[in-house]
């Protein structure tokens, strides 16, 4: 028994000391899984600002995220994407109020294998290899031989539905046209990435701040005769990237309390330098430290 009552009081002890539940105020920030390793790094810095408060990140994808707030579970929603009409109807519904605030900018990045040869490539021939209907579907079209693809067959990775990247690309690159059967749809930013730089027949697109080492970021040319531009922190900022996005926290309405206080320290020189090491383009001009 005295050792049961031991280990329980011990636990009690370490509940009650954990910075978690130590928090006098509690944020639910949910959503885009581009936003979600930038959002977490935001929470644990405002930690040290704010120890008081704790911000629990979790992603899921946009529509998840937005989803959320529309229904009360969430104090911030974290999208890649614009909230859809549909969504805002649904929220009127339930009286609630989605209210955007853009905390960052990013290059919606096309990856492919490192070994892969290609440097560049355009939005037409990308939604011809993406689109529904699309006849680009092996690398010799593209006038690339890809080193350890058997067959030369493009393997396409993409996004799942409810993911704000999903539907940026579909808007941007497919001018909403539908995706051609067979992507091989990932759960996250970071999966898709970490897919493409282990198979050198695939292609996929995710958010500039994910690039590793066993893959290369495309440059992008909004027509076959136009300049290709790299994806980048400056050429997002520029809007010289042809599928450069805002970042978006939505809060239900107007924020206030220590949620708008948490807000405008994101929006703070402090909550943008971290934004920019984290790979992603910040709202106005800065001089960060290095």
């Amino acid at each position: 028994m005295n050792k049961q009552r031991v280990a329980l009081l011990t636990a009690a002890l370490f509940l009650f000391s954990s910075p978690l539940l130590s928090a006098t105020s509690m944020i639910q920030n949910k959503g885009s899984d581009t936003l979600v390793n930038v959002a977490q790094a935001l929470a644990e810095a405002y930690r040290q600002v704010k120890p008081d408060v704790a911000i629990a990140v979790t992603g899921g994808g946009s529509g998840t995220g937005i989803a959320a707030l529309i229904n009360g579970t969430v104090d911030i929603a974290n999208s890649s994407r614009v909230i859809e009409e549909k969504e805002i109807k649904l929220a009127e519904k339930k009286g609630s109020h989605p209210q955007p605030l853009i905390i960052a900018y990013d290059a919606l990045a096309v990856f492919v294998h490192k070994n892969n040869p290609m440097e560049e490539i355009s939005l037409q021939q990308l939604a011809a290899m993406y689109g529904d209907g699309g006849t680009i579907n092996r690398w010799p079209q593209l006038a690339v031989e890809v080193p350890g693809c058997q067959k030369q067959k493009i393997i396409l990775l993409s996004r799942q539905n409810n993911s704000g990247t999903y539907e940026y690309f579909r808007e941007a690159v497919l001018r909403k046209n539908d995706f051609v059967l067979g992507t091989h749809d990932m759960h996250g930013s970071k999966d898709v990435v970490d897919l493409v730089g282990k198979t050198p027949c695939a292609i996929g697109y995710s958010g500039m701040a994910y690039a590793s080492k066993n893959t290369k970021m495309l440059r992008i040319k909004v027509h076959e005769q136009a300049k290709a531009v790299p994806p980048t922190v400056a050429t997002s900022v520029d809007k010289s990237y042809p599928i450069a996005r805002p970042l978006f926290m939505y809060t239900n309405g107007a924020p206030s309390g220590e949620i708008k206080a948490y807000l405008d320290w994101v929006m703070s020189a402090a909550g943008q330098c971290l934004i920019s090491k984290k790979g992603y383009a910040p709202v106005h001009e800065l001089h960060c430290p290095p």
